[in-house]
């Protein structure tokens, strides 16, 4: 400990500039604990607020679907091509080596299979063992107008009231349905219930007429989810720029690169 003679008074308190407050400017999260916006910042670039996120959570209802059989092996190549891993608990344990280095979005719903209803899931990740791995924010579907609409919105609820005590965002899924409709409508409908329920922010489909409606009705921030393929497409990276301007400030990988036979190719492609 230094000795009291050795203290000198301090003289550069720069009293001609006002501290300044910087904003965290991502949409809707202004208000945010320091914890919960230091989390988003890892997700979203804090320069754009804009992120590209490369799902791999299919497995959880799905199994070994295509392009997922090794994770290791066809999906592991795209971590550095990306900005946020998004994840089962199961994969990021056995597969994502810790020095990967890459913010995760951790599945934290499940309990269903494409076998049967998808809507009736339940909350699969208890907080602590989120906290225990490190990440960025957890994830849940929300199926609106499903079955299990109740069970599905209420799982976000207790995710959100979970996270607020940690400081962990919480990510809400709009999942549809085998039955239920793609249009701009549903999925406002969808986002605007998430996000007044809580979600910090809202993954959801691209819709060509009306996504303006979806984003500027959300509060939060928006992730477009990748969705199928579509056709005469090579992958994702063929339509990227097209939806940047419309509202969007994510977008994400998953089913629609997970069949590329290069998908590092594609994905550096954006």
């Amino acid at each position: 400990m230094a000795d009291l003679d050795d203290i000198k008074e301090g003289k550069n308190f720069g009293l001609d500039r006002p501290q300044q407050n910087v904003p965290f400017t991502l949409k809707g999260c202004g208000a945010l604990d320091w914890g919960m916006q230091s989390r988003l910042a890892r997700i979203f670039n804090p320069a754009s607020n804009r992120t590209v996120m490369l799902a791999f959570d299919h497995g959880y209802f799905q199994g070994p679907t295509t392009g997922l059989e090794r994770i290791d092996l066809s999906i592991a190549p795209l971590f550095a091509e990306t900005d946020v891993l998004m994840c089962t608990r199961g994969i990021l344990r056995s597969t994502v080596p810790p020095a990967t280095n890459k913010p995760v979005v951790l599945r934290a719903s499940g309990g269903n299979s494409m076998l049967g209803e998808l809507s009736n899931e339940c909350v699969a990740v208890a907080m602590e063992d989120a906290l225990r791995l490190n990440v960025c924010a957890v994830a849940a579907q929300v199926y609106i107008g499903s079955e299990y609409e109740h069970q599905s919105i209420n799982n976000i609820i207790k995710l959100v009231d979970a996270g607020n005590r940690y400081g962990i965002p919480t990510l809400a899924v709009t999942g549809v349905g085998k039955e239920m409709a793609r249009d701009a409508r549903y999925f406002s409908l969808a986002s605007r219930i998430a996000a007044e329920m809580g979600a910090q922010f809202v993954k959801t489909y691209f819709v060509e007429e009306g996504f303006e409606k979806v984003t500027a009705s959300c509060p939060v921030p928006i992730v477009i989810a990748g969705g199928k393929k579509l056709p005469g497409t090579r992958g994702a990276g063929d339509v990227f720029p097209r939806h940047r301007p419309r509202g969007r400030q994510a977008w994400t990988w998953g089913a629609n690169i997970l069949p590329v036979q290069c998908p590092a190719g594609d994905a550096e492609r954006r």
